[in-house]
């Protein structure tokens, strides 16, 4: 379920649309992963991306108001895991993998069957 950033279906397919639309968005998904972590609701954000509408978290960024290619959600690993979308028992193995979320924004990618997650480093200050 946890894959790497090099993950080849995803380097070909997403990463140009995904890093176009990070550069516009970035910033707001920064501030999100802050407000997450310090307000104590999880130390793990994760952002859903789709193309289409999908039912994991709550909706940040509608592509058509923003023109993105990707919506952007909000949700955290509580959510992943009580959805079943991580083991249980694969929960330490999530978190051990999970970037520093003050560096790194921590997207999963949905795309019809495909589902990967991606760490994209934020653009320096």
């Amino acid at each position: 379920m946890i894959s790497d950033f090099n993950d080849p279906e995803l380097s070909g397919k997403y990463l140009g649309t995904i890093t176009k639309d990070f550069i516009q968005v970035s910033e707001i998904l920064k501030e999100a992963s802050y407000q997450v972590r310090s307000r104590k609701f999880s130390k793990y954000p994760i952002f859903p991306i789709s193309k289409t509408e999908q039912p994991i978290g709550q909706l940040l960024l509608n592509k058509t108001e923003k023109n993105l290619d990707w919506n952007y959600y909000i949700t955290y690993l509580d959510e992943f895991i009580q959805r079943k979308l991580i083991a249980e028992e694969l929960q330490e193995d999530f978190i051990k993998a999970y970037k520093d979320p003050d560096e790194f924004c921590c997207l999963f990618v949905v795309d019809g069957v495909f589902t990967s997650f991606v760490y994209i480093p934020y653009p320096e200050d």
